[in-house]
C-alpha cells in the first residue's frame, strides 16, 4: 500500500477503505508517512470530505494509536463530558461534583486553554497546592473514593490526534466535520466512560457559528460514540455570549463555587442539569428526566455536590478551605468598572472578543509558552437582552495595573451592541441529539 495511491484516490473523489485508514494513521503516527503527504491528504479530505464509514474508521485508528484507559477498576457508572469550547465555560466545575454526589464516577482527562478559551486545568490550579499530576493508581483510587478526578491529558493517549491536529493547525484544515468529529471522539473513546454526552457550542464564541453546523456534527459525534458501543448524547447550546458571567480562571472558580452554594441561577446552572440529566437518564440512575434533575438539584440544596468539590480539591493537593471561602482565591489589585455611554438594551455581544480581552489582560495563552496570571479576566453585569441605563455598569476589569485595566475597557465596550429595541429571546439550549 502506497501512501500517494491514497492521496490520489481521495483527491478523485473515492472512498478510503478502514484498513486503508489504519494503515494510513498507523504509519503517520510511527513516522513513516512525512508531514508533506499527509497535508497532502487532509487537503483532499478537506475538499471533499469524509462519509459515515470513513469517519467511524478514522477515530478507531487514532484511538488505538496509543494507550487507551480500561476503567474496569472503577465501580458503578462511569461517565464523561465535552465541551467544543467557549467563553467562560467552567461546567466541569459545577457538573462533576453534583454527578458524583448522584454517584456517578467521573475520570477526566482534561487540557490547557489556548487563545480565548480557558483549560479546566488553567482554572483548577487558582486553588493553592492544586495539581492535576498523578499516578495511574491514584487517579483511579480518587475516581473510586471521591467520584471524580481530572488529571492532565498524557502523550500516550491518542498520540495520533496530536500529531494531525498540529497538522490541521498549520495547514487551513481544521474545518472538515469528519477530522473535527475523529479528533474529539478518538479522546472520549479513549478515556474509557460507558456513557459520554458532549456539549456543542455554536455562536460567536465558539468553533461552529451557526445552529446547523453544531446539528450536524453533534448528530455524527453521536453516531459514532453509538457505533463503538457507548451511549452518547449531545446538547447543542447557544454560545453567542459566555456562559456565566465571568471569564477568567480564578474568577470562574468563584462562579462555579457560588453556583455549588445555591446563589446562582443562569444558564451556567441550566447547561449542567441538562447535561447531567442526559448522563443519569442513560446511566440507568434516574428513571425521567424529571427524577434527573431532582436528584441534581437536591446536591445543590443539601450541600453535599459542594462538599464534594472540596473533597476533589484535597484529594488532588489543593486547599479546599478555598471552596467555603473563595477570597481566599487569587485576586487582581485593579477592579475597572465599565459603563455604558447610551441607554438601550444589549442587543447582541462579541463573545469572542469578550473571551480575547481576557486573554490580553494575561488569562490566557497567546503560545504555549505563555504564563496566565490566575487572577484576571472580566464580570459581566449586563448580557445580551439586558435593559441598560447610560452610565450603568456594563461589567468589571480585573487586571493587573491601571494601564492594562483602561485597555482593556476600550476593547470590552467595542464587544457591546447597544440599541434602543430588544433583541429577540433566542433559547440557550437549542436541542439534545440522542
Amino acid at each position: 500500500m502506497l501512501m500517494t495511491e491514497l492521496i490520489a484516490k481521495k483527491r478523485d473523489g473515492g472512498v478510503l477503505s478502514e484498513e486503508e485508514i489504519r494503515f494510513m494513521i498507523d504509519g503517520y503516527t510511527r513516522g513513516e508517512i512525512p508531514d508533506y503527504q499527509m497535508s497532502a491528504m487532509l487537503m483532499a479530505m478537506y475538499f471533499r470530505g469524509l462519509d459515515h464509514d470513513e469517519t467511524v474508521a478514522m477515530t478507531m485508528a487514532m484511538m488505538h494509536s496509543g494507550d487507551t484507559i480500561d476503567l474496569s477498576a472503577v465501580t458503578g457508572v462511569k461517565a464523561d463530558k465535552h465541551s467544543t469550547g467557549g467563553v467562560g465555560d467552567k461546567t466541569s466545575l459545577v457538573l462533576c461534583p453534583m454527578l458524583a454526589a448522584c454517584g456517578v464516577k467521573m475520570a477526566k482527562m482534561s487540557g490547557r486553554g489556548l487563545g480565548h478559551t480557558g483549560g479546566t486545568i488553567d482554572k483548577l490550579e487558582s486553588f493553592p497546592g492544586f495539581s492535576c499530576d498523578m499516578t495511574t493508581e491514584r487517579f483511579f483510587e480518587n475516581v473510586n473514593t471521591v467520584g471524580f478526578a481530572i488529571a492532565a491529558q498524557t502523550a500516550e493517549i491518542d498520540p495520533a490526534d496530536k500529531k494531525l491536529y498540529a497538522l490541521r493547525d498549520v495547514t487551513g484544515t481544521v474545518a472538515v466535520r469528519g477530522l473535527i468529529v475523529s479528533s474529539i471522539m478518538s479522546k472520549k473513546l479513549a478515556a474509557g466512560a460507558d456513557t459520554i454526552v458532549l456539549d456543542v457550542k455554536c455562536g460567536s464564541g465558539s468553533f461552529m457559528k451557526t445552529e446547523e453546523e453544531a446539528r450536524l456534527l453533534a448528530q455524527e459525534m453521536v453516531e459514532v460514540g453509538n457505533a463503538a458501543g457507548r451511549k452518547t448524547a449531545a446538547v447543542i447550546t447557544d454560545m453567542d455570549k459566555p456562559l456565566g458571567n465571568a471569564v477568567g480562571n480564578a474568577l470562574e472558580v468563584r462562579e462555579a463555587i457560588s453556583a455549588l452554594k445555591g446563589e446562582y441561577a443562569g444558564d451556567l446552572l441550566e447547561l449542567c442539569i441538562s447535561i447531567g440529566s442526559n448522563i443519569l437518564l442513560q446511566g440507568g440512575i434516574a428513571g425521567s428526566e424529571a427524577e434527573a434533575r431532582t436528584m441534581l438539584r437536591h446536591t445543590i440544596e443539601d450541600g453535599s455536590a459542594l462538599r464534594k468539590l472540596a473533597e476533589f480539591v484535597d484529594a488532588q493537593g489543593g486547599d479546599s478551605a478555598a471552596v467555603y471561602d473563595p477570597s481566599l482565591l487569587p485576586t487582581a489589585p485593579v477592579q475597572y468598572d465599565v459603563c455604558s455611554d447610551v441607554s438601550g438594551y444589549v442587543n447582541r455581544m462579541n463573545a469572542e472578543g469578550i473571551g480575547l480581552v481576557s486573554l490580553h489582560l494575561g488569562g490566557g495563552r497567546a503560545t504555549k509558552e505563555s504564563v496566565i496570571d490566575p487572577a484576571v479576566g472580566v464580570v459581566l453585569d449586563k448580557k445580551a437582552g439586558d435593559r441598560v441605563a447610560c452610565g450603568e455598569r456594563l461589567a468589571v476589569i480585573h487586571a493587573a495595573s491601571e494601564e492594562k485595566a483602561a485597555e482593556a475597557a476600550k476593547l470590552l465596550r467595542a464587544c457591546y451592541v447597544i440599541t434602543d429595541e430588544a433583541p429577540a429571546d433566542v433559547p440557550f439550549i437549542k436541542g439534545v441529539v440522542r
